[in-house]
């Protein structure tokens, strides 16, 4: 009877428990994860469910799961969709690292932070909507993300790192809530669709290549409040014409 019934399992799904974590896959590539505590992973010690990662079509976590685990669903590149609950409340290191077919992400309001390299090459990902509790967006949290037209980046949010926007080269434009200090190395690198951007009065500091190859760019402002400009910020920017530097900018790069 028992033979039986792990024939019957194997059939239709692939189910475990690994920590405090309880995941199940089914034939038609859903990946079903519940459970408290996600931890992190890494080599050698990939996620249960590492092997299957090509089957993987579509993600549900569970109501109760408080945390996405470092490289949890890295490498899924037939993922095109995930429901996250609002129990979780960090998205970690290269989370989605790699998940090419992925359209269209929502992270709920329970969610803090975002962490680095999340959606690294997410080169599929069209929309992103970010919860208005997030307070940190990592250093190349959409690096590569090819497809990205646009993105709100909500009033929580008081550090991007660097990289964080690498190479979003079909974003049109953004607007950087007042919380944010500053704009890191390469955080705008090669967005070479950006046509305009507000920095908002509390950036204090625009290092060293932000806005590199942002040949789209034809205009910028930069407020009262900046009193640094690093090196090559502007670099290549081939399609600027007109900039606004003001008094008390001390340095450029």
């Amino acid at each position: 009877m028992k033979r039986f019934l792990l024939i019957c399992l194997s059939a239709f799904a692939l189910v475990s428990v690994h920590a405090e974590i309880i995941w199940s896959l089914s034939d038609d590539g859903t990946l079903t994860i519940s459970g408290t505590d996600m931890p992190d992973y890494d080599y050698p010690d990939y996620s249960p469910w590492h092997s299957q990662v090509k089957k993987i079509k579509k993600i549900e976590i569970k109501d109760g799961v408080i945390n996405i685990g470092r490289d949890a669903f890295s490498g899924c590149s037939a993922l095109t969709s995930i429901i996250i609950p609002n129990s979780v409340t960090s998205i970690g290191v290269n989370a989605f690292n790699g998940c090419s077919a992925l359209t269209s992400i929502t992270i709920p309001n329970s969610v803090t932070s975002i962490g680095g390299s999340a959606f690294w090459e997410c080169s599929g990902l069209t929309s992103v909507t970010i919860g208005n509790s997030v307070t940190s967006i990592g250093s190349s949290a959409f690096d590569g993300c090819s497809s990205l037209t646009q993105i709100n980046i909500p009033n929580s949010v008081n550090n991007i790192g660097s990289d964080a926007f690498y190479g979003c080269s079909a974003l049109t434009s953004i607007t950087l809530p007042n919380s944010v200090t500053s704009i890191k190395r390469h955080t705008f690198s090669y967005c070479s669709s950006l046509t305009s951007i507000e920095i908002p009065d509390s950036v204090t500091s625009i290092d060293s290549s932000a806005f590199e190859y942002c040949t789209g760019l034809t205009s910028i402002t930069i407020p009262n409040s900046v009193t640094r400009i690093g090196d090559k910020a502007f670099y290549k920017c081939s399609g600027l014409t007109s900039i606004t530097i003001p008094n008390s900018v001390t340095r450029i790069g």
